[in-house]
């Protein structure tokens, strides 16, 4: 039943109100037709019982010998009439029926002074009560139906005579009849009260759903625009706290990339001048040393440089197909004499930066070259992710140093031999692109041999789904 529910906010809010309002309004509605049902029995009842204390009032004022005309007359498709020695109802004791009495009583203008019993019960299909004309029977069938249970009145009246005048009446219960304006009101107010809330809701949900698209681009490193401040106070509260946590972020990250640009740069005049110094050394073991430690110094000041450039420069995010953007990086790098290989399918729509993306993807594809001979790449799109396996069949890396190469300047020396070049910086710059993304990249050794780098990159759409049904 789960697939029943919205997933949204506001169609939460809408189906739990409309649920309420639905259960609140059928119990009235149900109680005020149970009150119809009650209203008819007793209108009945009460029918029946005017009915047989008039008539007490005429068999005990007339002559004796009119009596059975009278009762003839008196019978009807709903109520029978009969005079007899003894009562039809053999009790005194009367369930729920006190009411037909104490009206008789006051329409004979006596207060228990003479005895009257009543009894109501259940029987099966009302019956065409027997000795009527056939007209009458018909009548019956058609005011009571014959598939219905009903209800049987049966009441005795003591006559002054010592006779009693029982009376027998059969109604079925009135069926459930909706009354078509209540039901029309009810889906009015419904529709009305709905649509009030629809509005009311969208003028909460817009806003967070603009909210929520926002916090998803800043995480992956898009520049996100000021929100409006708008909605109700604890609304805009959260709008406010968001705007100044993006500034903050923006100002801190701005601010280190600044720094760490202007040390490389810094850096550079110093080192030129040792490099200068180093010439002059006389001991050519030494000064080859020094000359070799010092351009590998300026290569680490030059990626360094490099990084900040790419982390200060705002690219624009796009969306691209991750086929056609790896089948574009694997053509460079064959073209150069890579060993790559691609699995992968067209189709793969995802949001990325393309230039620090394709720096990323290609740092671990050189790294797999490098240290393991080839590079099989595979990528597929399952659960809203894009996932990159990135696989070499070379010596892999000790499980104990597995994060740790992440970190910058960091070479596994036994397996990554320092010959091979390399600053330590590729791995680092690809983990701090793709998590700017909102993805994953994780190390691990393949169990047949060689090292398996998986990247996860999130498959960004905006939450259309917020704030709606």
């Amino acid at each position: 039943m789960r697939w029943l529910i919205p997933k949204s906010l506001r169609g939460q809010l809408v189906l739990m109100i409309l649920a309420t309002f639905v259960v609140v309004q059928g119990f009235s509605l149900w109680l005020f037709i149970d009150e119809r049902r009650l209203a008819v029995r007793a209108a009945l009842e009460q029918e029946a019982g005017g009915r047989a204390a008039n008539l007490v009032r005429l068999l005990e004022a007339a002559p004796q010998e009119l009596h059975p005309e009278i009762l003839r007359s008196a019978d009807s498709p709903l109520v029978r009439f009969a005079m007899a020695s003894s009562a039809s109802v053999d009790h005194a004791d009367h369930d729920d029926n006190g009411s037909v009495i104490l009206q008789i009583q006051r329409l004979l203008d006596e207060n228990n002074a003479r005895e009257i019993r009543a009894e109501l019960h259940r029987v099966g299909p009302p019956q065409a009560i027997s000795e009527i004309p056939p007209e009458m029977r018909q009548m019956h069938a058609n005011m009571m139906g014959t598939d219905l249970a009903s209800v049987e009145l049966l009441i005795s009246i003591a006559l002054q005579d010592g006779n009693w005048l029982n009376v027998s009446t059969r109604f079925h219960r009135p069926p459930i009849q909706w009354p078509w304006v209540s039901v029309f009101s009810f889906g009015l107010a419904t529709l009305i009260i709905m649509s009030i809330v629809w509005i009311a809701l969208s003028r909460l949900t817009g806003p967070l759903r603009k909210l929520a698209d926002s916090a998803e681009s800043l995480g992956r490193g898009e520049t996100v625009p000021e929100l409006s401040e708008q909605g109700p106070e604890e609304l805009r509260l959260l709008t406010m706290a968001f705007n100044n946590m993006q500034a903050r972020l923006t100002r801190f990250v701005s601010e280190r990339t600044r720094m760490l640009a202007a040390l490389g740069h810094d850096l550079r005049s110093p080192l030129t001048a040792m490099r200068v110094r180093s010439e002059m050394v006389e001991d050519t073991e030494t000064r080859e040393r020094l000359i070799a430690i010092i351009a590998e110094m300026q290569e680490m000041v030059d990626s360094t440089l490099s990084f900040a450039r790419g982390m200060v420069t705002s690219e624009e995010s796009r969306s691209v197909d991750m086929y056609e953007f790896l089948d574009e990086l694997i053509a460079d790098l064959v073209a150069v004499g890579g060993a790559v290989k691609l699995d992968a399918q067209p189709g793969m729509n995802v949001r990325i930066k393309p230039v620090a993306m394709r720096r990323a993807i290609r740092n671990v594809i050189e790294n797999a070259i490098r240290y393991g001979q080839q590079a099989d790449v595979k990528a597929e799109i399952a659960e809203n992710v894009v996932r990159i396996v990135i696989s070499d069949i070379g010596e892999g890396i000790p499980e104990a140093d597995l994060e740790r190469v992440f970190d910058p300047f960091v070479r596994i020396e036994k397996s990554r031999s320092l010959e091979t070049g390399g600053t330590g910086l590729g791995l680092s710059i690809a983990r701090t692109v793709i998590h700017a993304h909102g993805g994953e990249i994780k190390l691990s050794n393949n169990p047949q041999g060689g090292l398996k780098v998986e990247v996860v990159i999130p498959v960004y759409t905006e939450l259309q789904g917020v704030g709606q049904i």
